[in-house]
């Protein structure tokens, strides 16, 4: 077995819902193991580059997906976290996945993905929101900006404009060009679309905590010390009393975790493709 290197693709499914769907595949064609990587809003799956190439993870098949709708893809028909979460399940199957790993909203559609039962585990959460109350403030403004007629689309404009300084400050210097100009990609109009759904979802659970705990799910819980992202005393003592649920203590990072630390994140990643040779998931 060879290792190659990026390899752009798109899912051949027959189906122009997955037309979105930009992949970066890495690692070994043939290894018995494959991961499907699931980027954050306004990200593309380029912002795996360091963790795909980590020695813990030489031997698997690594699949780095962008969400539709960010970072320049074409945005989905159905926007909401489950008929993402749903296409995501489906994308799994195609390439079979064995493990899926999400950061922050490709975390939430992961862990929508297990709390659905629509894939069986385990899943691997970088920065994912349990609630509205954990989100960035930057992200509450907008979503109250969305609010008031006339003044969401200016919001989102604006923030299409600061968000790519922002996050240039945040990313490595030697992938800095490449990932940055990813971000310039996103459109307002395309990420107010998701976002606003993906709000709504956030405040029709309230909590996700027992919605993952209850699907049994393998997961494990990622954050940084100085993530934007956070979590209530009762979601973390529910994640710590969940016996199906790994709450890893944060690691030293921003909410860029994978970047900051991957050599880390893919310690943990490991652990969850061992669990999965242990207990291959049914029909992947």
């Amino acid at each position: 077995m060879t290792r190659h290197g990026h390899c752009r693709t798109l899912p051949r499914v027959g189906d122009d819902r997955y037309d979105g769907w930009e992949l970066v595949e890495s690692g070994l064609r043939d290894a018995d193991t494959t991961i499907l990587l699931l980027a954050g809003a306004l990200c593309s799956g380029d912002f795996y580059v360091d963790l795909v190439a980590e020695p813990a993870l030489a031997d698997c098949r690594l699949v780095a997906a962008t969400l539709p709708g960010f970072a320049g893809t074409p945005a989905p028909p159905d926007p909401s976290v489950e008929a993402s979460a749903a296409y995501g399940a489906q994308l799994a199957r195609e390439i079979g996945a064995d493990v899926v790993v999400g950061h922050s909203l490709g975390a939430n559609h992961a862990l929508e993905m297990a709390a659905s039962g629509a894939f069986p585990g385990p899943v691997v959460l970088l920065s994912p929101s349990f609630s509205a109350e954990d989100e960035m403030k930057e992200l509450r403004v907008l979503v109250k900006a969305d609010k008031v007629p006339g003044l969401g689309k200016v919001a989102w404009s604006l923030a299409m404009k600061a968000v790519p300084k922002g996050l240039g400050k945040m990313v490595p210097e030697q992938h800095r060009d490449s990932l940055v100009a990813g971000v310039k990609r996103n459109e307002a109009a395309s990420c107010r679309a998701s976002i606003g759904p993906y709000w709504a979802y956030l405040e029709r659970h309230g909590s996700l905590v027992e919605r993952l705990c209850g699907s049994g799910v393998k997961a494990w819980v990622v954050f940084g010390d100085h993530d934007e992202v956070g979590l209530t005393d009762d979601e973390r003592q529910g994640l710590e009393l969940c016996p199906s649920i790994t709450l890893v203590p944060p690691l030293e990072s921003t909410h860029l975790v994978m970047l900051d630390q991957p050599a880390q994140c893919a310690a943990i990643v490991r652990e969850a493709v061992t669990v999965a040779s242990a207990s291959p998931t049914p029909g992947m």
